[in-house]
């Protein structure tokens, strides 16, 4: 399964996939597109905006119905965005998009993905690094927010939820993996004002970039992966290896265990 399929790396990495062979379920915000992408793949396709966890919910139930077994979960949807706007569901629209939403997902597929021995592999980005700074009791920034931070605190988020995840259910079988694909000439803050913006999703300097295709190739390498031989449960990629430089609340463990008890809370787990 990969989120965010509609295009870019999600996409990109959904064309690999199914081309090595594999049957491939593509999930997308956008109908047109995402339905494009699952023609062209002869695919399964389903449709949620995580701006809504009641569309969340309703794709669990959905993709636990169509799917007898799970064995890659990627949950690669997500971006930076706009001015701060709260969702229906009362959270910072970038963290609920980036962390929540899969995090919900992930969660309500627990017992098949259990069932099934599946990796779950998240995309994240470097942004962790150099914008993320986790305050639990402020999860929405409602003291501090930046757009920048919105972004860097989500995908802080989603490696200490790979972590999380690793150390909850490594041993009974779930393997957990998160990557940086690096800068590519994708989508990504299209409909973001701040500076990212031109560096990211317009010309004149998206020819600067790697591209989809070459930023989905380790989304492909840890789905195609064998946890264990290939890579390891927990670890946060960067060019196929564990990332040299990591954020220091990622060593953390007390942070991952209360992000994912605030988390549970905030999505109704709780």
């Amino acid at each position: 399964m990969v989120t965010g399929a509609s295009d870019g790396i999600g996409a990109a990495g959904a064309r690999r996939l199914r081309a090595d062979g594999h049957r491939v379920v593509v999930v997308g915000r956008s109908p047109d597109k995402v339905r494009a992408v699952a023609r062209e793949l002869d695919s399964p396709w389903f449709v949620a905006d995580y701006a809504r966890l009641d569309d969340v919910r309703r794709l669990a139930a959905e993709l636990d119905a169509a799917c007898p077994r799970v064995d890659v979960l990627v949950n690669n949807a997500g971006g930076g965005f706009g001015p701060r706007t709260r969702t229906v569901d009362g959270h910072e629209r970038t963290m609920q998009v980036n962390h929540l939403a899969p995090f919900l997902l992930t969660n309500l597929l627990l017992p098949k993905l259990i069932a099934s021995r599946a990796a779950v592999v998240q995309t994240a980005s470097a942004g962790a690094r150099m914008f993320g700074k986790l305050d639990l009791d402020d999860l929405d920034n409602d003291r501090h927010y930046t757009r920048r931070k919105a972004y860097g605190d989500s995908k802080l988020a989603n490696l200490l939820f790979t972590r999380e995840l690793h150390a909850r259910y490594g041993g009974q079988g779930l393997s957990a993996a998160a990557f940086d694909p690096r800068t590519a000439a994708t989508g990504f803050a299209s409909d973001s004002r701040n500076l990212l913006r031109p560096v990211f999703g317009r010309p004149p300097l998206r020819w600067l970039l790697g591209t989809a295709e070459k930023a989905a190739g380790q989304l492909v390498w840890l789905a195609e992966g064998v946890p264990g031989r290939d890579w390891q449960s927990g670890v946060y990629y960067s060019r196929r290896r564990p990332a040299r430089w990591v954020p220091p609340q990622l060593r953390d463990d007390a942070l991952a265990r209360g992000l994912w008890e605030r988390s549970a809370a905030r999505v109704g787990l709780a």
